[in-house]
């Protein structure tokens, strides 16, 4: 296993994207974005020495985002992805105010992945405003960014705190009964107070449990489509790449990462692994301070 505390020379023939999270889950993002972008660099930032943002103040997760996202543009980052609900939800306009580059956030993809899934579904015309269900953290719900999201599409949100899911993501407990259960007590709450045409995972943990969360929304005998707000974001990140001169850099080569965290890197690179789904070779230390 191995670590740095200098950071490695990024490619530069290449264009350069950088994604920032708060922790862990965003690497489901990098995972979607691997796997959808070719050619391309990623440098992701996991900021696990602050971490949890939920628990922080809007004024706090805010200088922390923007920290981090200056850092990225400063390594040569021409994109940025805030594969953070918190910071998305509390600090996606400061951040697209610190930086020159353009920013892609996690919520509103989801939302509109999510509107134009359930409209795909639809008879017309439908004259009732769809219903869907968001299954996000405490804080992301607190902050009812998917629900503006939402509303902004037409969208009847309702938003349903899931606080036990995160910790058992990290444990690794994917597949387990326990987590399967809680799976099933959160949607039976939720469903005993909408009807939802959608279901969107509105947390960067969530993506790993997607399979089990669809399994118990089809035992609930409903047909709602379930989104995966990382692959939303991967998509959108595509889109926005295309519109931009950098696309003309991409080849069909794979393409290639680098990870940098603030605390345990250890750790990072033992439990990343599981979240992006392939070994991380190293993981540079990186020192933002407090």
């Amino acid at each position: 296993m191995s670590t740095h505390t200098e950071p490695p020379m990024t490619e530069t023939h290449r264009p350069i994207i950088g994604v920032f999270d708060s922790g862990f889950g965003g690497l489901t993002v990098l995972r979607a974005l691997l796997s959808t972008i070719h050619g391309a660099h990623f440098l992701y930032i996991g900021d696990t020495a602050r971490l949890p943002y939920g628990a922080k103040s809007r004024a706090t997760v805010s200088r922390y985002a923007v920290e981090s996202a200056r850092l990225l543009e400063s390594r040569g980052a021409q994109l940025l992805v805030i594969a953070c609900n918190t910071a998305t939800a509390l600090a996606l306009d400061d951040i697209r105010a610190a930086v020159s580059v353009p920013v892609v956030g996690v919520i509103e993809p989801g939302a509109q992945a999510t509107a134009a899934a359930i409209r795909s579904l639809l008879p017309t015309p439908y004259s009732l405003l769809p219903e869907v269900l968001i299954l996000a953290t405490a804080a992301t719900v607190q902050s009812h960014a998917y629900h503006a999201a939402c509303a902004a599409l037409g969208l009847n949100a309702t938003e349903k705190a899931c606080p036990l899911l995160v910790p058992l993501v990290e444990e690794g407990w994917t597949n387990h009964p326990v987590t399967r259960e809680v799976i099933r007590i959160y949607l039976r709450e939720a469903f005993a107070e909408c009807t939802p045409r959608g279901v969107l995972l509105g947390c960067t943990h969530y993506p790993l449990i997607h399979s089990a969360i669809e399994h118990e929304v089809r035992a609930l005998d409903s047909h709602a489509v379930v989104v995966d707000s990382a692959q939303a974001t991967a998509d959108a990140v595509s889109r926005t790449l295309a519109s931009l001169p950098i696309a003309a850099q991409l080849t069909s080569t794979p393409s290639t990462f680098e990870c940098l965290a603030t605390d345990s890197v250890e750790k990072f690179q033992r439990l990343g692994s599981h979240f992006l789904n392939q070994p991380i070779p190293s993981v540079t230390l990186l020192d933002l301070g407090g």
